[in-house]
């Protein structure tokens, strides 16, 4: 792991509340519009997760995981933004065969509208990054700032932030079975997909 990193990942709020549960070890992407041509990309092994309310809405995720969307709605609008949550990403795969989304229900708290919507967004494909979560007990403070703004996956930092009070989210072992289990559902419908700094 880094020392230290200044980048940023924005994920929905309630997708990294159930990544900081060990609810779920996946990130799906398609990637927004401000990607630019060539679309979504894997630029950073490693960063934080920046949570966002942005497009987040009650129909785009499981019912399962509707009390966690409401418990972050009663919050409210942050004033600033909390980063507590890094990720490490293991794995890296492009699916292209709609089927393999298919056995990744109950590995995601996205909806199967959501899923389906996202993967023909533009050209049929969605990348599913497996990711081991690292949290920290005191979060970071990060002041709202209009170059957070915008749907797009990456943002850099003020400042880089420590990663030395890190601990994982879930134990060795039972990241490794879930990875191996995820792993064993992809195979034979994803591309490994490499990691483009």
């Amino acid at each position: 792991m880094q020392s230290e990193s200044r980048f940023a990942f924005k994920e929905w709020a309630v997708v990294c509340t159930a990544l900081a549960s060990g609810r779920q070890t996946l990130i799906l992407r398609k990637g927004g519009i401000h990607e630019g041509r060539d679309g979504f990309r894997i630029k950073h092994r490693e960063f934080w997760l920046f949570p966002t309310g942005f497009h987040q809405q009650r129909d785009e995720v499981t019912p399962e995981a509707w009390p966690l969307l409401d418990d972050l709605q009663s919050r409210g609008a942050p004033r600033s933004h909390e980063l507590n949550l890094y990720a490490v990403v293991e794995d890296v795969q492009q699916m292209l065969d709609r089927s393999a989304l298919a056995r990744l229900s109950g590995w995601h708290v996205w909806s199967e509208s959501a899923v389906e919507q996202r993967f023909h967004y533009r050209s049929p494909g969605l990348f599913a990054l497996t990711v081991r979560v690292y949290r920290r007990s005191t979060p970071f403070e990060i002041v709202d700032s209009p170059h957070f703004a915008g749907c797009k996956s990456w943002v850099d930092l003020p400042t880089a932030l420590p990663t030395s009070e890190l601990q994982p989210v879930l134990d060795d072992s039972t990241f490794d079975r879930q990875r191996r289990e995820v792993q064993q559902l992809l195979a034979s419908e994803s591309a490994d997909y490499p990691i483009r700094p």
